[in-house]
């Protein structure tokens, strides 16, 4: 199976890189796939999946949720601010804190419910103006307010220029998470995993490797 593979390759990037086994949590990537494929999945065992829209994971996981005992759902796609109160009800952890604005709806929702789920700081690590994420340059200031609104982000999440080596990207946000006393590091995807892994990597989505391609697409 190919989970069985991507597991695989995760454990050898980890003693490749001298890591602890299990230092990498594999986020498999469901977001469009057919319920046939992700329940193979969680068939085979797996519980920890991404999804990257609030509309489509809540009409799904609920459901799985009651099946598959232990399931942990993770927001990877950019998070609408007037979608962030059924995020919040419904993921452990959203990946895509990207701006002040959401900041701001997350720390009202947080004290009007006492928790929040596990933060990262998206970082635009290559300033792409079509792209999410707060610029490197700015990621001091932004975190410093997101404390000051009682937001604890755990780590930091970046997807690399499409056209460039990921490498120097996922170094750039290892350097900045250990600046600002971070230990997440949200990186790696199908393609390049392993050299996440080999920088730091905490967590790595995979979505085609893992289920193939996607036989649907969203408007």
């Amino acid at each position: 199976m190919a989970l069985a593979d991507i597991v695989a390759r995760i454990r050898a990037a980890e003693r490749a890189a001298g890591r602890v086994e299990g230092a990498v949590r594999l986020i498999a990537v469901s977001k469009l796939q057919p319920a046939d494929r992700v329940q193979a999945v969680l068939t085979a065992g797996h519980r920890l999946f991404g999804e990257n829209y609030v509309q489509e994971a809540g009409e799904k996981w609920p459901a799985w949720r009651d099946r598959f005992p232990g399931v942990e759902l993770h927001m990877i796609g950019p998070l609408q601010t007037n979608k962030a109160k059924v995020a919040v009800d419904l993921f452990q952890a959203i990946h895509t804190l990207d701006r002040p604005s959401l900041a701001q709806k997350l720390a009202s929702l947080g004290q009007a419910r006492g928790a929040l789920p596990q933060l990262f700081v998206q970082v635009n690590t290559g300033a792409e103006p079509q792209k999410a994420g707060v610029l490197p340059g700015d990621l001091a200031a932004f975190l410093r307010d997101c404390r000051t609104m009682d937001l604890s982000p755990v780590g930091l999440m970046c997807i690399p220029p499409e056209d460039q080596d990921s490498q120097p990207h996922f170094a750039m946000l290892a350097r900045m998470a250990a600046d600002q006393g971070l230990a997440g590091l949200s990186m790696g995807m199908s393609g390049d995993f392993e050299t996440a892994i080999a920088q730091g990597a905490t967590h790595v989505r995979v979505g085609s490797a893992i289920f193939g391609a996607r036989r649907q697409t969203r408007a």
